[in-house]
């Protein structure tokens, strides 16, 4: 039963899914986490793979990059798929000084300036929060693996170019205390939220707009072995 996006089958993908925006990352994960990892999709190049880690099944697929793309692939493998749960594991921009680069940061809830919920159902709110559950469940992982992760605010923007006459980092950081910024995980709270499913949003820092440090496209795409063992852990708590 494929969708115009998705060309897996019924049954081909895992209650649980890890949801990075890169495919390349999808795949690296996939080849060197999880067992006996099958290709489920790859229509426009958004690789999926269900495999197993510890017996627990587990999907991951590409989101792609920012709000309209998530919010296709989250809406489709939830109602579509029966999905039950994602965790989005993306890289994030730091705001503040006391996050340098690679630490861990897990969505206390999204800001957004997005019309995306309110073009999607006429959500007029501008903040959206994860499944408190499953967030437990990340932190109770990354604290058994003894991995530090910090819980926080964070912006989830659709633009990644801003001009200078809206508001900076600092400006948002300060009105809103967003620590860090993304493009994505308000469209996917926003999906879970009204179709009655999880979802979580797990970030390693891979630049600072106070510092200007950043890592390379490659870093990205196989660096993040913290936030992939946490991701892990907690779909089998």
């Amino acid at each position: 039963m494929a969708t115009p996006h998705i060309q897996a089958e019924k049954g081909e993908i895992a209650k649980f899914v890890l949801m990075p925006g890169d495919p390349l990352r999808a795949e690296f994960i996939a080849r060197n986490y999880l067992q006996n990892p099958k290709l489920i999709n790859q229509v426009r190049n958004i690789l999926g793979f269900t495999g197993t880690y510890k017996g627990r099944e587990i999907t991951v697929m590409a989101s792609g990059m920012g709000m309209p793309s998530i919010g296709i692939y989250s809406y489709e493998l939830y109602a579509k798929y029966d999905v039950e749960c994602i965790i989005r594991i993306g890289s994030a921009g730091a705001y503040s000084w006391d996050l340098t680069l690679y630490d861990l940061v897990l969505a206390e809830c999204a800001w957004s300036e997005s019309s995306f919920a309110k073009t999607q159902n006429g959500f007029q709110g501008d903040t959206l929060y994860p499944d408190p559950e499953l967030n437990s469940q990340i932190m109770k992982a990354a604290n058994q693996i003894q991995i530090p992760l910090r819980l926080a605010k964070i912006h989830s923007s659709d633009v990644f170019y801003n001009e200078p006459n809206v508001d900076t980092y600092q400006d948002i950081y300060q009105k809103h205390q967003c620590v860090c910024v993304e493009m994505e995980s308000f469209a996917l709270f926003h999906n879970a939220s009204v179709l009655q499913k999880k979802a979580a949003c797990l970030l390693t820092i891979s630049d600072s707009f106070v510092t200007s440090e950043t890592i390379s496209a490659e870093e990205r795409q196989k660096s993040f072995g913290s936030m992939m063992q946490v991701a892990l852990e907690a779909c089998c708590q």
